[in-house]
């Protein structure tokens, strides 16, 4: 039986990212994601959550209870159809029960499942998740620049393509990059949905783990250098939570030091976090990173 979760979490993951592509938009040709209108840089939800699958699929390996549904080469209708040949879902009578148990077993199997939650009704039904770690986009604390570079590699894939170049076995691509940007997540988790999906505290030190090192080992050349900065954490000291989770964010400000220049480094950033408004809401503050 894994150790409950009683107390509502929120919290603030601070990243950047130097020379790199932290999150393409294939929409707009693999670009970085901006907001068109303010031309804040963003960040998916969806990219942070394959970022955390990784480091724990990765770290638990063949663990017990930590796979991960969502992966690579994964066909969701084979796991899902068989969690139905359980024992514990064959000998459920009613199709309500065998639903209800086969979907118990994706949550005791699959980490993610039961951290993230997941839609398990495209084959044999085993329900839907609602999981109790919801994280937002990240947004940029500043404007971003999108920078394009001309790039060329020095051989073809085929004969063809060298008959063409005439002799001149060279090509061009073009690679897209941030020169620097420090983005701003906010995640929320629920201590009654983690009861219903079985999301324990062991499952919740993995994913702080997670949060703190994943970038640390998802290293490409087309992200660049990208860095987990402030981990920043609100303790509720009840279920329900004691304070709104927006004015507790508030608490916390970035700004930069000095506004003539372009930011270019996490150094260029002061982060500043009121504990006078935090210790008034009975919440208490974990700073992880």
């Amino acid at each position: 039986m894994k150790d409950e979760i009683t107390n509502r979490y929120d919290f603030i993951l601070l990243f950047d990212v130097v020379d790199g592509n932290p999150n393409g938009d294939p929409d707009a040709g693999n670009l970085p994601r901006v907001d068109a209108e303010t031309g804040m840089g963003l960040v998916t939800d969806v990219c942070l959550k394959r970022k955390v699958r990784n480091y724990i699929q990765m770290t638990k390996a063949d663990a017990e209870g930590f796979d991960i549904f969502i992966k690579e080469k994964a066909i969701l209708n084979d796991l899902i159809d068989a969690s139905h040949g359980d024992e514990k879902v064959v000998s459920k009578k009613s199709e309500s029960e065998k639903i209800k148990a086969a979907r118990d077993v994706m949550c005791a199997k699959y980490f993610d499942v039961r951290t993230f939650g997941a839609v398990m009704s495209t084959g044999k039904n085993a329900g839907q998740v609602r999981g109790p770690v919801q994280i937002t986009f990240a947004r940029s604390i500043d404007p971003i620049t999108p920078t394009e570079h001309t790039i060329t590699r020095m051989a073809v894939a085929t004969s063809k393509e060298a008959e063409n170049q005439k002799g001149e076995n060279r090509t061009m691509g073009r690679k897209a990059t941030v020169p620097y940007g420090l983005y701003r997540a906010h995640g929320f988790i629920s201590p009654f949905l983690a009861a219903q999906t079985g999301f324990g505290k062991e499952d919740l030190d993995l994913l702080w783990d997670a949060l703190k090192n994943m970038f640390e080992n998802d290293r490409s050349a087309a992200r660049g250098l990208m860095s987990a900065r402030r981990l920043i954490v609100f303790k509720h000291d009840s279920a329900l939570g004691n304070h709104p989770a927006h004015k507790l964010f508030e608490a916390v400000s970035v700004s930069r030091k000095d506004k003539s220049l372009p930011a270019r480094s996490f150094s260029d950033y002061e982060v500043f976090v009121d504990k006078s408004a935090i210790d008034s809401a009975k919440v208490t503050l974990e700073e992880k990173i």
